[in-house]
This record gives structure tokens, sequence and C-alpha cells, in this order.
């Protein structure tokens, strides 16, 4: 497995520690951490937004953990694994002594429960149901082995297995509904906090499962968590959230925004940062609407692209101008930096050689047609809306016109399902490069529109059939250099977490998704 970079910021450490002694970890106390966002549902099966998921990954454990540094699947619930020669049967042997809650032991009936149960989730698992798509069912094989088969192969499920949208559940947690698990009712996991309380808009609070002792191998200590609950706090004013922090009101917050970073540069905070692994940050075209349709005008928009003005100018050195439509954290990322290197004297050869000619207002024009799109984005970034407009004062130099469009969420989604859109703007986390197939392929979202016999499916399905990295390497680099050299999308930069702590807060860290992993986390006296 390829190697990952994990950034740190030079003013504190992963841990977050900052610049104080802080001496070994305590048992104890109460993080108080700040988030940006309600969410919606705390379901670790259900959830999709930041501030969800970071809540529900500490509730359950998954059959496998991923190693944020290197990509590699390791052990967790499970300790070892053997998969079928195509990929569609995964065999999994639980280890012993690992109970959810409620007291029921995690076995292999408890895992095919929990998997079923997430399929028949359908549409209401956002991610869960993606990996699940071709599952076919679950077998047990006796109380310690199940065995997890698919109708095609599936390569990312191993990948898939580690993440908290497949995080097990108890079977008493199926007797609840739904919506009854979104806002907590009957979530029964085996992870090291359990569910105490909600109040939409204002906080979640977990405690420490008394007793748990059967944490990944990859976490810093095992035995029960360091702290006895975690208070998540909605903030999501940034400039609130921040001084909440700074004023001692909150150990530690999220979604840090580039005009507050400076704030938490020594004086005894701290700053961990981990870039977002999967799709980047992107204009993602519809290759059947109007320019756009037309290679030439897309390739054009990716070489008037300056994506270092864009991380250097609207962002911070914490985020990355990205070098392929997989961010660097990504496992079988393949560097492409000399593609998608700015280049406007190329893009307006390209132009002129395909008859768009400069118009009295810059804006190029071919048959009495303006050389323009729009892009859709909503707010689910900060700074999406600056970045959208430093490009579009990028492409004007090449004569592009770019307009842009703010939907909420929801919006966004029904324009997509529909098909009407020039340009999506947007970013898919995940450590397993099958997000691309997730999106491009013809048998999945298809957001580029593609027709059956574009040059991107087969490597794409290919990458999918192997879990061994060296036979999926070649596949996964065809698929990102295809997307690239099409420009089916135009990536921009790669999402980077960036967090806030303060001199009370300890070992705040990530997982390999860039989510926070907080069973090693601690706090002291400030």
């Amino acid at each position: 497995m390829l190697a990952l970079p994990l950034l740190l910021a030079a003013c504190g450490t992963a841990g977050g520690a900052g610049s104080q002694d802080a001496g070994p970890p305590r048992p104890g106390g109460t993080l108080r951490l700040g988030i940006s966002s309600n969410p919606d549902c705390i379901d670790p099966q259900q959830v999709s937004t930041n501030a969800s998921v970071n809540v529900g990954r500490q509730l359950v454990d998954s059959l496998t953990d991923q190693d944020p540094k290197t990509g590699a699947i390791t052990p967790w619930l499970a300790d070892r694994w053997t998969v079928s020669p195509d990929s569609t049967s995964f065999t999994f042997h639980l280890r012993p002594g690992a109970t959810f809650s409620d007291g029921s032991p995690v076995d292999a009936a408890a895992v095919k429960t929990s998997f079923d149960g997430i399929k028949a989730l359908g549409a209401k698992a956002l991610l869960g149901s993606s990996y699940l798509a071709a599952y076919r069912g679950a077998t047990v094989v006796d109380p310690a082995t199940v065995r997890l088969d698919f109708t095609q192969p599936s390569a990312q499920f191993l990948q898939a297995s580690s993440t908290m949208s497949l995080g097990v559940l108890a079977p008493a947690a199926f007797r609840h509904t739904a919506e009854q698990r979104c806002q907590g009712a009957g979530l029964i996991g085996s992870g090291p906090f359990v569910f105490t309380s909600l109040k939409p808009n204002q906080d979640i609070v977990l405690s420490k499962r008394t007793g748990y002792r059967w944490g990944s191998p990859l976490w810093r200590h095992q035995g029960e968590a360091y702290v006895d609950k975690i208070d998540f706090r909605v903030v999501p004013e940034p400039g609130v959230r921040s001084g909440s922090l700074t004023s001692g009101q909150l150990d530690a917050i999220t979604d840090v925004q580039p005009v507050d970073e400076p704030q938490f540069s020594g004086n005894g905070f701290a700053e961990p940062v981990r870039p977002n692994p999967g799709i980047v940050f992107n204009l993602h075209a519809n290759v059947t609407r109007g320019v756009l349709a037309d290679q030439k005008v897309r390739q054009a928009v990716s070489k008037g692209v300056n994506r270092p003005e864009v991380t250097s100018t609207v962002l911070t050195p914490n985020y990355k101008p990205a070098t392929s439509i997989l961010g660097s954290a990504t496992p079988l990322y393949t560097d492409l930096s000399q593609e998608l290197a700015y280049d406007p004297a190329g893009a307006r050869a390209l132009l002129q050689s395909d008859g768009w000619v400069p118009g009295p207002d810059g804006i190029r024009t071919k048959n009495g047609q303006r050389l323009g799109a729009s892009v859709l984005f909503s707010p689910v970034f900060n700074q999406n809306q600056s970045v959208l407009e430093l490009i579009q004062q990028q492409l004007r130099k090449i004569g592009f016109d770019l307009k842009i469009e703010l939907h909420t969420n929801a919006e966004v989604t029904r324009l997509q399902q529909a098909g009407d859109y020039d340009f999506l703007w947007y970013n898919v986390t995940r450590a397993d490069p099958d997000i691309l197939r997730q999106q491009f392929s013809t048998k999945t979202n298809n957001r580029s529109k593609l027709p059956a016999d574009n040059p991107l499916d087969a490597s794409l399905t290919e990458q999918s059939a192997t879990v061994d990295p060296a036979k999926r390497k070649p596949a996964a680099e065809k698929a990102q250099r295809t997307i690239v050299e099409q420009a089916y999308s135009i990536p921009v930069f790669e999402l980077t977490q960036v967090l806030g702590v303060g001199p009370t807060a300890h070992d705040v860290g990530f997982e390999a998704s860039s989510r926070l992993q907080l069973f090693d986390a601690w706090v002291s006296g400030s």
C-alpha cells in the first residue's frame, strides 16, 4: 500500500498538546468540543455530514481499521479475513470478547443483522448504501465467522469495512426505526463511547463505555477511553467558535476558518490538520451541456485555473492545490501536477484553434455563442463562494464566462439528479480510489453524463476487481489520468480538516478518512 502524507501544522502536533508539557495522559473529565453545524442524524449508519460523522464515529467499532499513515487495512473487530480471488466474497474471523453496550456479543449473527440492516435502509444510508450496492447477503459460518457476499467484484468493500458508515450496531438497535436511531434512541454499538443525550442545535453528549477493551491496535492505548464524557457543542458561527476556544469555554473546535487560523499559532494552542482523502473540490463537467460538450473547451478551462493562487489567496498554506482528481492522502493517488499546471497561454491557444475568438467584452464567441457555463454550489464549506469568485476572475482572462449559482444542499441534489447543470462544485471524502467509480462510472452516478463507449469505464471497473494494491494501482492511475486529460472534471484544491485545540486538550486526532478519533483524547487543567 502506498505511503500517505500526514500534513501537520508547524504550530502544533497531531496530538494537540500545544507548547505545554502536559505530562502523561490522565483519565477523567469532559472534552468540550465545538462543532460547526447541528448533526441532522447521529446514527453512524445513516449520517453523511462532517458534524454527524465526527459524533457517530465514537459510538461504533468497525470490522477493520485503516492506517492513516499508510492506508493499509488492519484488524479491529475482525482479527483476520480472507477475500475470494474475484473479490466477491469476504470472510471475517471475529476477535473474542467484544460486546455491545447492552451486553450482547459481537458475533457473526450480529454482524449479519447489522449489514442487512444497512442494506435495508437504502437511500437513508447515503454512504453505506453505496458501499453495499452489490451486497448479496451475509452467511453465519459459525459464531465467530461471517461471510459477506457480493454480486460483482467489490474490492472497495475491504476499505469500506473500516468506515463508520459500516460500523456494527447490535441486533436490538434495529427494533427502533431509522428516525428514532437518528435521534439517539437504540444506538447500541460496541464502541468506546455510548450515547447519553441530544439537544437539537445545542449539544450531543457521549459517555465513556465502562469495560471497553477491544480498541483498534492502531490507537495509542488500549482499555477504556480517557475522558468520561464528550460534549459536542453546536456553534455554527466561526468567529464565536474560535472565541469560545480562546476564552476557555471550549477545549477544542472543528472547522477552523482560514481567517481564524493565526489565533491558534502558539500560546499553548495547537492546530492539527489533515487533508481529506477522496475527490478534491472540483468543477465537475456535464459533457452533454452547451460548450462543455467540447473537449477543448474543458481542457482550456483546466489550463485557465490557477490552483496555487486559490490556496495562497483565499485559503492558507494548510490547503494544497489539487494535483489529481484524488487528494494526496488517498491510497493509490497519482501525482498529475504537470497536467494540472496553470497555462493561460495554452488555454487561449486551444480556444483560438477551436474557433473561439475574443468578443468586445473579452468573453470569446463562436458562431454567435458566448463561451461560458454556470456552476452550482452550496455553502458546505465557508470559503466556497470566495474560491469560485476567484476562479471566475481567472477564467475571464482566457475569455470564459463562469456564472456562479448558490443553492441549498437539497436544491443541488435535485438539480444533480435531474442532470440540470453545467458544472457541479463539490468534494467527496473517502480513503479509497473507488470513490471515482461512484461518481464517474456510467453504472453509478455518472455525474459527467458520459456515453456508454467512454474511455473511463474500463479502468474504473478494473480497479474494483482486486484488493491487491499492486494490481489495482495501474487501473486507478489510468482512471485519474483519463479524468484529468479529458477534463471531465477540473480539480482545484484539497479540502483540509483544521482543528483548534486549546491548552487543556490533548491527543485529539484523525483517523484515515480525516474524521475525529477521540479514544486517545484527554483533558487536563489549564
